[in-house]
């Protein structure tokens, strides 16, 4: 060896050296196991193995004993593989994991236990794995996680507890996830999001949330998560409610929200996310856009709202997002898309419109004069409507043929015969207002006290769909001028009407309110009804007020007797007397029965 070292170059002695050592390793490799020497690894995958085989190097890094027979992983198991940095015991029969499992494994860096049939994990089995950097337990049958069951962990980066049993998460079982960066729990049996839980993983910045039955995300639930800048919800069919204060006290730069039964924009909860640049909310049933939905997230850039059964985007639902580059609507039912919807259209980069039931009207025009600039992401909006251009490409118009095609036509109000109606209070009013045009117009009223009324007022006056005014049980307040005003995107159109409602006696009112309540009573019975309930309620207010007056006065007197008998009764040196002088009020004339004329007098004496 030493003539070897003197002869051969320097190159040649490290080759010889490593060839050497490669052949060591292969003669120590397990006889169904393949190992790489230049790695340091052994496979032993698929070998229908139910222990850990006999003569794997010392040495070894990296060790692959996934889908086998494993049942079990005992404390010392392990331990002749010191310097091991990378365990794969996935999709295994494993049901146990004794406390110090793998504790002698200081290097290890990469743990996999996916698919086994784990449904506890003890407190301890992962101790001693400081340089931990990612662990999966997805795929067990694991109930709850134990306070504790990764305090030793402090250098994990990635973990994943997805598609178990999980019905509970204990409040201290993330204590000592100092380092994690990216946690997922999906298909889980939890009804609930513990903030407590989360609040330990002070490092945490991604998180996703699928395939969970929670109903509700709380106030809160996300706190002391400041450094989480993505945030993802999906598929919780049963979310229909989100608190004001979800994401308080988050930096979210990314937030996803999709499949759920969320019906409207949670706009109140994106109050603190003045950060957030990426926004999902696809596949929820999210029917209409409401004026200024957005308005807090002056940052965002990308807004995705895809398969949401999108109708209707109402102007300015897009307010205040003044750096909007990415915009997919796509597959839903929107007959347009509006300039007035926007904050401005000039950030507009993408659109994604397509899978639509558009009408190429006026309304689609700002689209046209931008499509040779605007990306739409290789799928073409293709118009839906009106019958001449239906299957057309936008693409595929002429700058010539912009206004041929893409016009409106002004709303027009039909049946313009002046209505003035006179009613009584507590009848019924109604006010026509039929208009037609293209695309079909929206029509409103102004009351005389200047407020709008559409369809979405559902109270004592609303309008109804075909455009009717209507007031139930009219007021004399009601009285005054209503203007109907009929629009869409090429103007509009206004119509007058006027109502005086006139006041009625108290016995005619009273009539009208008892008549609406008691059914279709004539006046003689009701009559007769009132007057009887009237004196019968006087009766009674008569004997009520007499029995309680005597009541009282009784009881009075039934005092006063008392506190005198008490007094008489009481004990001391002197003599009470108590005196009553009466005197006859003299009486001018002769007296009667010969008795004598002027005042008498009678003493009673009480001791």
């Amino acid at each position: 060896m030493q003539s070897m070292k003197r002869t051969m170059p320097p190159w040649n002695l490290a080759l010889a050296l490593v060839l050497m050592s490669a052949a060591s390793y292969c003669q120590g490799c397990p006889a169904r196991c393949d190992c790489a020497p230049h790695v340091k690894s052994v496979a032993c995958h698929r070998k229908r193995l139910s222990s850990i085989p006999e003569g794997i190097p010392t040495e070894t890094r990296v060790l692959d004993l996934s889908r086998n027979r494993l049942r079990c992983v005992a404390s010392g198991d392990l331990t002749p593989y010191p310097l091991l940095e990378e365990v794969d015991l996935s999709e295994n029969i494993i049901s146990l994991l004794e406390p110090g499992a793998f504790s002698s494994l200081y290097s290890l860096r990469v743990l996999r236990l996916r698919g086994n049939q784990l449904a506890l994990i003890p407190t301890g089995s992962f101790s001693r794995l400081a340089n931990l950097t990612q662990l999966d337990l997805s795929e067990n049958k694991i109930v709850i996680l134990l306070d504790f069951t990764f305090l030793d962990l402090r250098s994990l980066k990635n973990l994943e507890v997805g598609d178990n049993d999980l019905v509970y998460i204990s409040h201290k079982a993330f204590s000592g996830l100092l380092g994690l960066e990216e946690l997922t729990i999906e298909r889980c049996n939890l009804t609930a999001i513990s903030g407590q839980s989360l609040s330990y993983l002070r490092g945490l910045v991604t998180l996703r949330l699928r395939h969970l039955a929670i109903p509700a995300l709380e106030d809160q639930n996300f706190k002391k998560l400041s450094g989480l800048k993505e945030l993802e919800i999906d598929n919780w069919p049963l979310l229909e409610y989100i608190s004001p204060s979800s994401f308080q006290g988050l930096n979210l730069s990314w937030l996803s929200i999709t499949n759920t039964n969320i019906t409207s924009v949670p706009s109140p909860a994106f109050r603190n996310l003045a950060h957030l640049t990426n926004l999902n909310l696809s596949y929820n049933p999210i029917s209409v856009l409401e004026p200024w939905a957005f308005k807090d997230l002056v940052r965002l850039k990308e807004l995705h709202l895809v398969s949401t059964l999108l109708v209707t985007v109402e102007p300015q639902a897009l307010g205040g997002l003044r750096q909007i580059r990415v915009l997919n609507v796509s597959n839903n039912f929107l007959v347009t898309l509006e300039e007035g919807s926007f904050h401005s259209v000039n950030s507009l980069e993408t659109l994604r419109i397509d899978g639509n039931p558009l009408s190429c009207d006026c309304r689609l025009l700002w689209i046209l004069q931008r499509r040779k600039t605007l990306n739409f992401d290789g799928r073409q909006p293709t118009c839906a409507g009106p019958a001449e251009v239906q299957g057309n490409v936008l693409s595929t118009f002429s700058d010539s043929a912009l206004f041929d095609y893409f016009t409106c036509q002004r709303p027009r109000i039909r049946e313009r015969k002046l209505q003035h109606v006179a009613a009584r209070e507590g009848q019924q009013v109604s006010f026509l207002c039929r208009a037609e045009g293209e695309p079909p117009p929206t029509v409103a009223w102004v009351s005389p006290q200047r407020r709008k009324i559409t369809t979405k007022n559902l109270g004592r006056v609303t309008v109804l769909p075909g455009g009717t005014l209507e007031i139930r049980y009219a007021q004399v307040q009601d009285s005054g001028t209503y203007i109907c005003i009929a629009s869409n995107a090429g103007g509009n159109d206004t119509y007058f009407a006027t109502l005086t409602v006139k006041s009625q006696p108290l016995d005619a009112s009273l009539y009208a309110n008892r008549s609406f309540y008691l059914g279709d009573f004539n006046e003689t019975s009701l009559n007769d009804t009132r007057v009887f309930l009237k004196f019968t309620l006087d009766l009674k207010t008569i004997l009520v007020s007499t029995a309680m007056g005597c009541i009282t006065f009784m009881g009075v007197v039934l005092f006063c007797f008392l506190l005198l008998f008490v007094w008489s009764r009481s004990r001391g040196q002197h003599k009470n007397n108590f005196s009553v002088e009466y005197s006859f009020r003299k009486v001018d004339g002769p007296v009667t029965s010969g008795g004598q004329g002027g005042a008498r007098k009678f003493n009673m004496k009480m001791i």
